[in-house]
């Protein structure tokens, strides 16, 4: 018995539209959904079984039927596989409720008075399909008219603004949260003890070799005062680290090596070091730096203990 569709191209095709739905409806960020989540991928392969065990079933119990015919069936259903597809009887029958046509041997009852040099005028009725095309092209014409030039909706130009000005909002709060995205505009100061011990880990692994495990100063500047050569506060800092100090002589740009998330880290690290005092810190750098926004008393730096009154 020939099959119209071969069952190995019916079980690809189930098997990827169903999982071409569960992509498209299954949110799973920037990796594919089977990836993210261990159950959908079981779900598949579950799938994918049952298919393979239907198909087989199926071509059992048609193997079984086709040994129970008699061979007058058997003859019959072969003359059937052998015939092409427009000579089949279900395609016949499609095609005459789409079209209602008229055979050729029934046309005399269609002809009408109409003559020219010769060449008669058949008055054939319209296509099915081709009348209820129109029909659904005068409704969607009401609907539209209605909608669109009476209620007023937003055509095609004002929803893509709208889309475009919705868009943009959602990129902007992406961004603000977003750790592989952030620069020093966006960048927020983290007090989180977890956070800060991951920023000491950072900078115990990169910093100490220039700043010393206690961030007092060795080749590089001491971290703990309030003098900065590139300016303070987590801004400064993570811009600082992310594209390097002075050209020739300062600090190499880590942004090839960490993460944004990890210099911002490391940045609040270093900013709770403030005021430690480690002991024999390396002399002062650069200029005394305050935060304009912060308040007046934050905002001074700490007195000197060791000054002489």
């Amino acid at each position: 018995m020939k099959k119209l569709i071969p069952p190995y191209i019916r079980v690809l095709f189930i098997f990827f539209s169903v999982l071409g739905l569960m992509e498209y409806f299954i949110d799973s960020g920037d990796r594919p959904a089977f990836i993210k989540y261990p159950m959908v991928a079981v779900f598949l392969f579950v799938l994918l079984f049952l298919l393979i065990a239907i198909e087989i079933t199926l071509n059992a119990v048609n193997t079984i039927t086709y040994r129970l015919l008699t061979d007058e069936e058997k003859a019959k259903l072969a003359h059937e596989d052998s015939l092409s597809l427009k000579d089949k009887i279900w395609y016949k029958n499609l095609m005459q409720r789409l079209t209602r046509t008229v055979p050729i041997e029934d046309e005399k009852q269609l002809l009408m008075d109409h003559d020219y040099d010769g060449i008669k005028e058949l008055d054939n009725n319209l296509p099915p399909w081709w009348v209820y095309l129109f029909y659904a092209c005068i409704i969607f014409a009401v609907i539209y008219l209605v909608r669109f030039e009476i209620m007023g909706a937003p055509d095609q130009e004002a929803e893509l603004k709208s889309e475009m000005a919705q868009a943009k909002i959602e990129v902007a709060e992406y961004m603000k949260t977003a750790p592989d995205l952030m620069d020093e505009k966006t960048v927020t100061l983290l007090t989180d003890p977890a956070d800060l011990d991951a920023g000491k880990a950072i900078f115990t692994t990169n910093c100490v070799a220039c700043h010393r495990a206690d961030a007092g100063g060795q080749i590089g500047p001491n971290l703990t005062d309030d003098h900065w050569i590139l300016g303070g506060g987590i801004k400064n800092l993570f811009h600082t680290i992310t594209n390097g100090g002075r050209d020739g002589k300062g600090m190499i740009a880590w942004k090839g090596t960490l993460k944004p998330k990890e210099i911002q880290a490391v940045a609040s690290y270093v900013i709770s070091l403030r005021g430690s005092n480690p002991k024999d810190p390396k002399a002062p750098d650069g200029e005394i730096w305050v935060d304009e926004n912060a308040p007046a008393s934050a905002a001074a730096p700490a007195a000197d203990s060791t000054q002489v009154k």
